[in-house]
């Protein structure tokens, strides 16, 4: 039965429908999410590779990042107005187009056109964010939270898959990394297929013509939400700017490249582990004390990075790094969620993905100059990554002070 056809009653009512989809998800997220841990690993390494300065090794990556910031408002519109699948065959075909550049780019060594590949491949991380909230529209309130944290589990899947793809295929072909990219153009066309299965239907269209609530000068006005945009936009930021450096790092260091592959399989599992407590040691600690402990965990991923260069070394740090970003992260999450009224929802919300996205793109941008230009060696490079944290720390340590400082409302 046509998705358009099907009546939003019936969906929402029927609880085989809605696990259906969610298990179509978490495959989504499992396959098709692999892509993203495999063009990262490779892709500060495929660009240092046909970077002339190897200051824009890391540009590939950050036009990832600012591809998913500019695609994120058109496709939430775009699934509004067609469907959720509309918006995931937008996401998967922009991925194969993505990968498809990037392999032409490695066979004509050209650096530019590798970066134009990466902001469409921006386009497909963009849509995997919509993933989790997709197997929440045909959940009733009791299924919700469970749906989430089966999609987050198919993260992990990915985080073990996409690695042992990258160990397979980067040194198949006679161009380094081609093989890979050739992977994930299938990857793209072959997870599209899953979204056939997939039964939401379309939102009913608002048909409100007035603005309602606060503007977003008033919503930055209020405190909560400043800070929560703030630790959000810095525990983001931290842990794109060290994640894209590792591998570089890694490999500078005189490891092999599946070294570094395995460093950050860890670290994405780390990522996406907590989830399934996380929102549980919110509900017992309170949201400031859970983005605190994120901010300090970040803190020892840095001072862990910078004791040495010893495996060992990488391996804790990255995974500290992921844990710091699930706490800092996903508690700026909840405390910008209940800041706002819900017709303030999609002003916030957006402006809050502007916001944070931005500063991603700015710490990727940052992370291949800091690790390429700073000092005559990767060891030299790897420690002004971990040093260039503290500052950003400082900030959104000092936001959470200040909201402690605040008067609290009666």
């Amino acid at each position: 039965m046509p998705e358009h056809a099907m009546p939003e009653h019936v969906m929402t009512s029927d609880p085989a429908r809605a696990r259906r989809n969610v298990y179509i998800l978490v495959m989504a997220q499992a396959f098709l999410g692999a892509q993203m841990s495999m063009i990262f690993i490779i892709g500060g390494l495929a660009g240092q590779s046909l970077a002339k300065n190897l200051c824009f090794a890391t540009l590939p990556i950050s036009a990832i990042v600012l591809g998913s910031m500019l695609a994120a408002t058109p496709l939430s519109a775009a699934m509004q107005r067609y469907g959720r699948r509309a918006g995931f065959w937008i996401g998967t075909g922009s991925g194969a187009i993505g990968a498809s550049i990037g392999a032409v780019a490695l066979l004509q060594q050209n650096f530019w056109l590798f970066v134009v590949g990466g902001l469409f491949t921006g386009v497909y991380q963009s849509s995997q964010g919509f993933f989790r909230f997709a197997a929440t529209d045909t959940a009733d309130d009791a299924f919700k939270p469970k749906a989430i944290s089966y999609v987050l589990a198919g993260g992990l899947a990915s985080a073990l898959i996409g690695p042992q793809l990258v160990k397979l295929t980067s040194q198949a072909m006679v161009v380094p990394f081609l093989g890979t990219y050739l992977a994930v153009i299938a990857i793209n066309v072959i997870g599209s297929v899953l979204f056939l299965f997939l039964r939401i239907p379309k939102p009913p269209v608002s048909t409100h013509g007035h603005v309602v609530g606060r503007s977003r000068r008033e919503l930055l006005r209020e405190p909560r939400v400043l800070v929560a945009i703030i630790v959000a936009m810095v525990s983001y930021a931290l842990m794109n700017l060290v994640m894209t450096s590792t591998p570089l790092a890694v490999v500078g260091c005189g490891f092999e490249q599946n070294t570094a592959a395995d460093i950050v399989s860890a670290h994405v599992v780390a990522m996406f582990l907590p989830s399934f407590f996380t929102g549980f040691l919110i509900s017992k600690f309170g949201v400031e004390r859970i983005m605190a402990t994120g901010l300090v965990i970040l803190g020892a991923a840095g001072i862990v990075g910078m004791m040495g260069v010893d495996i060992e070394n990488f391996f804790v740090a990255l995974v500290l790094l992921g844990i710091g970003w699930n706490f800092g992260f996903i508690g700026a999450t909840a405390m910008l969620s209940s800041s706002h009224e819900p017709s303030e929802r999609g002003r916030i919300q957006g402006l809050n993905d502007l916001l944070v996205f931005g500063g991603v793109t700015m710490a990727s941008l940052a992370s291949g100059g800091l690790m390429n230009c700073s000092g005559g060696s990767a060891q030299d490079g790897w420690t002004a990554v971990n040093l260039a944290m503290i500052p950003l720390l400082t900030l959104a340590g000092g936001a959470l002070i200040w909201l402690w400082m605040q008067p609290k409302s009666k």
